[in-house]
C-alpha cells in the first residue's frame, strides 16, 4: 500500500529545516579536527581475478585519523584521469567484495567504495573497518543510538566525516580525475551521499537513491521500521531523553545538508517505502539547492528502482561527463 502522503503533496512538500544553532561552525570545527591527521591514502593493487581492471585495497584516515577501508576499481585499458563515483554503503552493509562493485567500471569510470565502520555485518557486503570509539552513554541495539546524548560523540558524525574524506583520499590517486567526483548511495549510502554534497563543495554530482537520516523526526512519527525504530525504542524506555536525542539528531539531518549542496543531483523515491518515508525523500528532493532531477518509483518499497534506477543514473552521469 501507499505509506504516505498523496503524490500532489509530496511535489510540494518542504518542511522548515530542522537546523540546529551553530550547525555550520560544529561541521566546519568537525572537518578541521578531522583535517589535523594526514590523509595519508594507501593503494595496494590487488588481483582479484578480474583481468579487465585495475583493482586496489584502499586505506585512508577518515574521522579521529582512524584508518577507513575502502576499494578502487577502474578499468585497465584506462590512460588517463578518469571520473570517479565515490560509492557509501547501506545501513549493516561493508565493501563486500571487488566484484560487488562492476557497474561503474564497466561505463568506463572509476569507482572509489568506502567501507563504514563498525558495520559490514551483511552477508553481501562485509565488512573490514572497526569503529574504535567505544560507548560514550546508554544505546540500543546497532548503530543508532551510539553516542546518541551528544553531537560530538554521536556515532555519525564519524561517519559522515569519513565520507567527506573519501572524496579526498580518491582525488590521490593517479588514476582518478579529481575535478570529476561524484558521490553515491542508497538508504544509508543515500544519506551520507547527501551529507557529502553538503560538506564538500565542488563535486561534479550526487546521486541520492532512498535516502536515510532525511527528515528524521517526521520519519520516527510515521514508521516503526529500523534504523529509526531502534531511536524509538531507546526513547520508550529513557523518557527523559527523548528531546536531547532529538537535538542531536538534527544536527545530521540530510535537509540541513541537502540546503547547502551546489552539485548536480539524481534522486529516487519509492511510494512504498516504509523504512526511508517517501516523504523524507521528497522534503530532501525540495530543500535541495544544486540543479536536481528525481525518479520517482510507484509500486516499490526501499528496494526503490533497482536496476532500472542505474540505468538512469547511467544517463544522468554521461550527460554530466560526456
Amino acid at each position: 500500500m501507499f505509506v504516505d502522503m498523496p503524490l500532489d503533496q509530496l511535489r510540494a512538500y518542504r518542511p522548515s529545516l530542522p537546523e540546529p544553532e551553530g550547525f555550520d561552525a560544529f561541521w566546519d570545527r568537525t572537518l578541521a579536527e578531522a583535517g589535523e591527521h594526514a590523509l595519508d591514502a594507501v593503494f595496494t593493487e590487488t588481483d582479484t581475478g578480474l583481468a579487465r581492471l585495475h583493482t586496489y585495497d584502499v586505506e585512508f584516515s577518515g574521522f579521529g585519523g582512524h584508518r577507513i577501508h575502502g576499494w578502487l576499481l577502474a578499468p585497465r585499458e584506462a590512460t588517463g584521469p578518469l571520473p570517479c563515483v565515490v560509492q557509501y554503503i547501506g545501513y549493516s552493509g561493508g565493501r563486500g567484495l571487488p566484484h560487488n562493485w562492476l557497474l561503474w567500471p564497466s561505463v568506463g569510470y572509476a569507482v572509489f567504495v568506502m567501507d563504514s565502520r563498525g558495520q559490514g555485518t551483511s552477508p553481501n557486503n562485509p565488512g573490514t573497518t572497526p569503529d574504535p570509539v567505544g560507548g560514550t552513554g546508554p544505546e540500543a541495539a546497532g548503530k543508532m543510538t551510539k553516542g546518541i546524548l551528544s553531537p560530538d560523540d554521536y556515532y555519525y558524525r564519524r561517519l559522515y566525516t569519513d565520507a567527506a574524506r573519501a572524496v579526498a583520499a580518491a582525488r590521490e590517486h593517479p588514476l582518478v580525475d579529481a575535478a570529476r567526483i561524484v558521490v553515491s548511495g542508497g538508504s544509508q549510502g543515500g544519506g551520507l551521499a547527501l551529507a557529502a554534497a553538503g560538506l564538500v563543495p565542488d563535486l561534479t554530482g550526487a546521486l541520492v537513491d532512498v535516502p536515510f537520516m532525511t527528515h528524521i523526526r517526521r520519519a520516527m512519527e510515521i514508521t516503526d521500521a529500523d534504523p529509526y525504530g531502534e531511536v524509538a525504542r531507546f526513547c520508550a524506555g529513557r523518557r527523559d531523553l527523548a528531546d536531547q536525542v532529538l537535538a542531536t539528531l538534527d544536527h545530521f539531518d540530510g535537509l540541513n545538508f541537502a540546503a547547502r549542496a551546489n552539485a548536480p543531483a539524481l534522486f529516487s523515491t519509492a511510494l512504498r517505502d516504509a523504512v526511508t518515508p517517501t516523504s523524507c525523500g521528497f522534503a530532501a528532493y525540495n530543500h535541495y539547492a544544486g540543479d536536481k532531477d528525481l525518479k520517482v518509483w510507484a509500486f516499490n518499497g526501499h528496494e526503490g528502482g533497482g536496476v532500472h534506477q542505474q540505468a538512469e543514473q547511467i544517463a544522468f552521469l554521461r550527460g554530466l561527463f560526456g
